[in-house]
């Protein structure tokens, strides 16, 4: 059985981009940046998107060696470009990129994912983050805290019906800057 893993930079005032929609903040470090290329290099992983986060990353990914220099973006671009990936949408027709769209029984098709062994990685996002925590979807939560404080925007998690109870395993800095908190949800963490 695969897992559901939420990876997200947040600001230390829990949001997730600025007033103006800005995501300039996230320090990216040689340790977080070896981190992140970990947990997304695996055989089996997808990365999973919400149409926005989705428009962000095919704006920027598949050419990035034109807009930057930096080590991260340089080893991220190729695995990203390879790695298969979902997006859910209720818009979104089609995608390229190894791209597989979602817009109906997300739930259905995301558990048979999981089932197939797939790990996906779910990037930032926190509608598609809410909608997964809610139906229970998500079994680890990889929350990456940055050294800014934003004073609004866009939080991490929406309002929801009903509380997750989540037990933390791993706290951990990276380049002396980011604190990674990673969580799982209480029922997995038991098992």
């Amino acid at each position: 059985m695969g897992r559901l893993i939420h990876f997200v930079h947040q600001s230390l005032d829990g949001f997730i981009e600025g007033p103006g929609g800005e995501f300039d903040w996230p320090a990216m470090g040689p340790e977080l940046s070896a981190y992140s290329h970990e947990l997304t290099s695996g055989e089996n992983t997808v990365f999973l998107y919400g149409r926005k986060v989705w428009d962000l990353m095919s704006g920027f990914w598949p050419k990035a060696e034109e807009y930057s220099t930096h080590e991260h973006d340089l080893a991220f671009a190729p695995l990203w470009r390879k790695a298969p990936k979902v997006v859910v949408s209720r818009t979104l027709e089609k995608a390229d990129w190894n791209t597989r769209v979602i817009g109906t029984d997300v739930v259905a098709q995301l558990t048979a994912l999981k089932e197939s062994g797939a790990d996906l990685v779910l990037f930032g996002g926190s509608e598609l983050a809410t909608f997964l925590t809610g139906h229970g979807l998500v079994d680890e939560f990889r929350i990456c805290v940055h050294p800014v404080v934003l004073g609004g925007g866009k939080p991490v998690f929406r309002e929801q019906d009903r509380r997750t109870g989540l037990e933390l395993v791993e706290t951990r800095t990276f380049d002396s800057r980011v604190v990674l908190l990673r969580h799982l949800r209480q029922a997995d963490a038991q098992a």
